[in-house]
């Protein structure tokens, strides 16, 4: 792929071989009207040949696209009303490549850039899925419409290129971000191409199963949660730490429990947390909301002074390690991170007064599904 960069915030997609003097026209009218023409040999990527074929429905070359617009070949390109072309340059300059512009290889200079670009690139892709089929409070997700994106399509394309990322060189704000909005995005994608577990057994294959290949490596929905974000701890139901001392993952996996992901990842249910899309500046303190939104629902926490009774999202019991291992521990992390408001103050005086009885709200493992 070669790319002429002009100061400009969005390019022309050119889709040529070598030695067509088609492409070769093509690409110097393109020079002379000063736009950013992203140059790809399609003999080298076959996949995207046949993703430009669908786009365009044509195997010839070269293919012109104005950002997402489709002009078409050399002719189509030579023949332009002027007013269009025009328009069309105005685009190139204004407008930043858009989510469903045409795909092109992901290539870069240095392997560790490229991989964050790439990851930046899912974040920004699930981020736009998330704003088009989630409901306004992150609770239910229209399925069916996300299965027709375009968006989801080109998420799927980029989701292929997961392996190139390099998780080692990753800080642990980077990994946070990183690994939860890909579980949250795999879960999502599970459903959508294996449909949604019913029963214990069909989500313990689920979790266990659905998986994406990261930095070389595979990765399930278990060893995202457990392996990496809890520092390699045993999940629910499970005999054995999701990583054995010589298992290369092991070493992507966070030094510690972080205990504020439990509000951040969504398993498809609709007892989870919201979802939404999270990035490595200020994770901790997003993170941090997310638990604060999460205790203030009525859903996950109850506060009732007459029983001096606390009742609890079943997150709390399954993971209550996570949160200190005892009752009062438990109860304890949950009063420090509370926002400012009545229930915490109702909680503080229950604790302040002596015992409290801890009991769990029933878990409702039905699809976050709006149809």
């Amino acid at each position: 792929m070669v790319e002429d960069r002009p100061i400009m915030k969005g390019r022309v997609t050119v889709y040529s071989v070598p030695g067509c003097p088609h492409c070769t026209q093509a690409k110097a009218t393109l020079r002379t009207l000063g736009v950013p023409v992203c140059e790809v040999d399609v003999d080298k990527h076959g996949e995207i040949r046949a993703r430009v074929k669908e786009l365009t429905g044509h195997s010839a070359v070269p293919q012109i696209f104005f950002n997402n617009l489709y002009v078409g070949n050399n002719e189509d390109l030579q023949n332009l009303n002027p007013e269009r072309l025009k328009r069309l340059v105005l685009s190139v300059r204004e407008e930043p490549v858009p989510l469903d512009a045409p795909p092109v290889p992901v290539e870069n200079s240095t392997e560790t850039d490229g991989a964050w670009e790439l990851s930046e690139a899912l974040r920004n892709l699930i981020l736009k899925l998330y704003s088009d089929h989630l409901s306004e409070d992150g609770k239910t997700v229209d399925y069916k419409a996300m299965s027709r994106s375009l968006y989801f399509e080109r998420y799927c394309d980029l989701a292929v290129q997961l392996q190139r990322v390099e998780l080692l060189s990753m800080s642990r704000e980077e990994k946070l971000a990183f690994f939860i909005n890909i579980y949250n995005a795999l879960v999502i994608h599970g459903n959508l191409r294996l449909g949604f577990p019913k029963n214990i057994w069909q989500r313990y294959r689920f979790f266990n199963y659905v998986s994406y290949l990261i930095g070389g490596e595979v990765f399930t929905l278990q060893d995202i949660e457990n392996g990496v974000l809890r520092g390699n701890r045993k999940g629910v139901a499970q005999i054995m730490k999701p990583f054995s001392r010589n298992d290369p993952r092991l070493q992507v996996a966070l030094p510690d429990v972080e205990p504020l992901i439990h509000f951040a990842l969504n398993c498809g249910a609709k007892s989870c947390p919201p979802i939404k899309t999270y990035t490595p500046q200020d994770i901790d303190g997003q993170l941090r909301t997310a638990a604060e939104a999460f205790l203030e629902n009525d859903d996950s926490c109850v506060i009732d002074s007459v029983g001096r009774e606390v009742k609890l999202s079943h997150i709390f019991k399954w993971y209550k390690e996570d949160f200190g291992g005892t009752d009062e521990k438990l109860l304890n992390w949950v009063s420090d991170h509370m926002g400012a408001s009545e229930k915490k103050r109702n909680l503080q005086s229950l604790l302040s007064e002596g015992k409290v009885k801890v009991s769990y709200l029933p878990y409702d493992w039905s699809i976050n599904s709006t149809n």
